[in-house]
């Protein structure tokens, strides 16, 4: 894929009739207006996103991206490259953290190296590597543009193979040490937000070893405006440079799952801070994508909240958790599926001997 055929994707709109068929549909329930506020959105999105009412999440998935990144050289974690083969071997054995909880979950675990910096080729674990990882951004930029392109065709071409095997919703996840670095650095270069209030302690750093983390991003954030200077923040050019200069092979494969979503009608599930400023990029390459995606948690990494709000999509857990691998996400699964399930089969007022609700429309302002 090229940056114009990139740039020209056009991404289809959801059907808002079936919409507004399911929301007809909640207020049929034996139940107060509104009464799982959120979690009746989240239905009524499903099924404008898949085509169908009711939607189907019977046969889910996760995809993992596994890279690694340069700019841990500037020790930007307590732990090195090593740390991302074992889990990825530990994945292709399907005993990761994201493997137990995805088979208690119901859900398919898809691994997929696509630039870890190992010429080891692990059973269990696709290889659609690009490169043995990425440059370190303080240097020089962290990808070339034909690397960003083809790990996003890579994940594209996931979302679709999947699709075709009948997966109805899918995940995303990472396993790549640094990338909580690269992701906040790509973020800030997006928005324009201040790394010193956003940049969190990843898996675990000391306030040494978050100062030092400050420090690079900054670095890089510096060396990256340098060389974007011609160009208009608002553009896709722009976000391609930034996810060139800044990002990670991990999150380039993230932002093609989310625009295969879109280009698929596939609901993809933001996990953590990683895939959240992936989810982002993909909406400033490709507008139209965010109406396929769903929020899983407001971790504890520090620019996830930041980085959902800019997406304005609202999350549906909230248990401080900073674990990766798609492990939030996954924990989304079975709430949906509860409330899919009291969504086809709950008691309807006809039913009961309970008078129907009416929705009224207001006209007055919620704060006052």
């Amino acid at each position: 894929m090229t940056k114009q055929e990139l740039f020209q994707l056009k991404i289809p709109p959801v059907d808002q009739i079936l919409y507004q068929e399911a929301k007809k549909d909640w207020d049929l329930h034996s139940k107060p207006i509104d009464g799982f506020g959120d979690f009746e959105d989240v239905i009524c999105r499903l099924a404008a996103i898949q085509g169908t009412n009711p939607p189907d999440i019977t046969k889910r998935g996760v995809v993992i991206m596994i890279a690694d990144n340069g700019v841990v050289e500037e020790q930007v974690s307590q732990v090195g490259t090593e740390v991302t083969l074992g889990v990825a071997r530990n994945l292709g054995d399907h005993i990761s953290t994201a493997s137990i909880l995805a088979q208690g979950c119901n859900t398919d675990v898809f691994p997929i190296d696509i630039g870890m910096a190992a010429e080891e080729k692990i059973p269990g674990v696709s290889c659609r590597k690009i490169s043995q990882g990425t440059k370190n951004f303080t240097r020089e930029a962290a990808m070339t543009e034909e690397e960003v392109l083809k790990a996003i065709s890579a994940g594209i071409e996931t979302a679709f193979t999947l699709k075709k095997k009948g997966y109805k919703i899918l995940a995303t996840g990472e396993m790549g040490i640094g990338n909580t670095t690269t992701s906040t650095a790509l973020f800030c270069a997006l928005t324009g937000a201040d790394p010193e209030e956003l940049t969190g302690r990843g898996a675990g750093l000391s306030d040494a070893g978050l100062l030092r983390k400050k420090t690079v991003i900054k670095k890089g954030l510096s060396a990256f405006q340098a060389s974007a200077a011609s160009l208009s923040p608002d553009t896709k050019a722009y976000a391609l440079k930034a996810l060139s200069y800044l990002g990670g092979l991990d999150i380039a494969g993230l932002i093609g799952v989310f625009v295969g979503g879109g280009l698929y009608r596939i609901p993809i599930v933001i996990d953590g801070l990683i895939s959240a400023v992936a989810a982002l990029c993909a909406t400033r390459l490709c507008p139209g994508c965010k109406d396929y995606m769903l929020a899983s948690h407001n971790g504890r990494e520090g620019g996830l909240p930041a980085a959902l709000k800019e997406l304005k999509l609202p999350c549906y857990l909230s248990g401080n958790m900073a674990l990766g691998e798609g492990t939030g996400a996954i924990l989304l699964f079975p709430l949906l599926e509860a409330i899919l399930y009291y969504y086809k089969y709950g008691a309807k007022f006809e039913t009961t001997m309970i008078k129907a609700y009416e929705r009224f429309t207001t006209t007055e302002n919620e704060e006052d």
